[in-house]
């Protein structure tokens, strides 16, 4: 076969040309042998997999250039495929050829143990392993999957502006900037600006970046991550449960589906992820959480918002994502609605999630008595000018309506397993860290 009629794939397709010569365009990995064969760790930014330089089989230049190749650098290597039933991709390349394409010298991250900071100070490079590569595929596709059970449930995607005049959270943990002489805020949420989308769409959600100022170094927080925040007209509290746990379970299901090989990779336990694709979710409200922990030893009283240890013990205590509702109206938003019976709760519930990882999704329906949240935002402290907007939408045609917001790093770490939200986003930002 001419060179000109040899297919160039990506090593994702490598199943398909079993027994044919292809070309592949890729990175060394990492490489071992004796005097009579050489072993090529490739990659390519689809999968890895070996290439075997056989002494015997190939001209001695290029027996020779496999020996020098220096960890990174990049080649084409032109081969069979065959099976390989010793490995997890279940295939490799018998090289005939390779061409180096770029040198790559001193390259810092070997296969030797390296200390996290480290690896992050050279991230930039460490998203080239396997650890990173799998997690990031991982969340590719929840980011992928996201667009399509939104799409298929009628929702429209309204981007909310990422710089604020207000606080939505009605908290000082903001990143201020100066907006032509006045000041400005990184935006903590896209709700609010969802509510107003949803009473021109009906069904709405947001999906972009979201900063909070907290000086916290917990290995569930981020100074800058991703929020998905639906937001739904003429929906009450119990339809968008359903529809929360349909979100997660479908979510699961994809990653399932597309990732196999990552999921392997991180010797994720694919069983027990489908677990949590049965349905319904367990529901238990704030009430009987407080008692269940009272019982199990945790000093903890009605109206202490959970930590990390009461939320693990929750949901472990269910071994399935479990919804805590109803939360004390003194520890949640001012937008959350009133209680129909009761004056000390709100409307909410989070979705806590087995296995260590906590709250991934915290929703409410939402205030629509116009006097009544004009109230709580005086309450808070915040400015009626700069909610003025806001309480327009109590005051021309309201509905009941219900949204929420789930944390994609937060879920990526529970979907793959992860046990540091800094590995579940390309480049992390946390009080310590701005580089790279």
């Amino acid at each position: 076969m001419t060179e000109e009629k040899i297919p160039t794939i990506q090593i994702a397709d490598a199943s398909k040309y079993v027994g044919q010569t292809v070309k592949i365009g890729g990175w060394l990995r990492q490489k071992r042998g004796s005097g009579k064969i050489v072993f090529l760790q490739l990659r390519d930014g689809t999968a890895f997999f070996q290439g075997v330089v056989a002494k015997a089989d190939v001209d001695p230049d290029v027996f020779e250039r496999a020996k020098e190749l220096k960890q990174e650098s990049s080649l084409y290597v032109t081969g069979e495929i065959r099976k390989d039933d010793r490995s997890s991709f279940g295939y490799e390349m018998a090289v005939h050829d390779l061409q180096v394409i770029g040198e790559s010298h001193d390259y810092p991250i070997t296969p030797k143990e390296h200390g996290t900071e480290f690896l992050f100070d050279e991230r930039h490079l460490y998203l080239r392993h396997l650890k990173p590569f799998a997690t990031l595929k991982i969340r590719n596709t929840l980011i992928a999957a996201t667009y399509e059970f939104f799409n298929d449930e009628g929702f429209i995607k309204m981007d909310a502006p990422i710089l604020t005049g207000s606080a939505p959270e009605g908290t000082t943990e903001l990143f201020e900037t100066d907006y032509f002489g006045e000041p400005a805020y990184l935006s903590q949420t896209g709700q609010l600006y969802a509510e107003a989308g949803a009473m021109a769409f009906g069904k709405v959600f947001t999906f972009g970046p979201i900063f909070r100022a907290e000086k916290s170094k917990t290995r569930r927080h981020l100074t800058e991550f991703w929020m998905i925040e639906p937001e739904m007209a003429f929906m009450d509290q119990e339809q968008s449960l359903h529809l929360q746990e349909r979100y997660i379970a479908y979510l699961i299901e994809k990653v399932l589906e597309r990732n196999d090989q990552e999921l392997d990779l991180l010797k994720r336990d694919k069983d027990r992820l489908k677990s949590y694709t049965k349905l319904p979710y367990p529901r238990i409200s704030y009430d009987e959480a407080i008692e269940l922990l009272q019982a199990n030893d945790f000093d903890i009283k009605w109206g202490a918002d959970f930590g990390s240890p009461e939320e693990t013990f929750l949901a472990n205590h269910f071994d399935q994502p479990v919804f805590v509702l109803n939360f004390p109206k003194a520890i949640k938003a001012f937008y959350m609605k009133r209680h129909p019976t009761r004056d000390d709760v709100v409307i909410s519930a989070d979705l806590l999630a087995p296995e260590g990882y906590g709250e991934i999704i915290g929703g409410s329906e939402r205030e629509v008595d116009y006097e009544y949240l004009k109230e709580q935002i005086i309450k808070q402290g915040l400015s009626l000018d700069e909610y003025g907007w806001y309480l327009d939408l109590r005051k021309y045609g309201p509905v009941p309506h219900s949204g929420f917001g789930l944390g994609l790093e937060r879920l990526v770490t529970f979907v793959t397993g992860e046990e540091h939200i800094r590995e579940a986003i390309p480049f992390p930002r946390m009080t310590h860290r701005l580089r790279p």
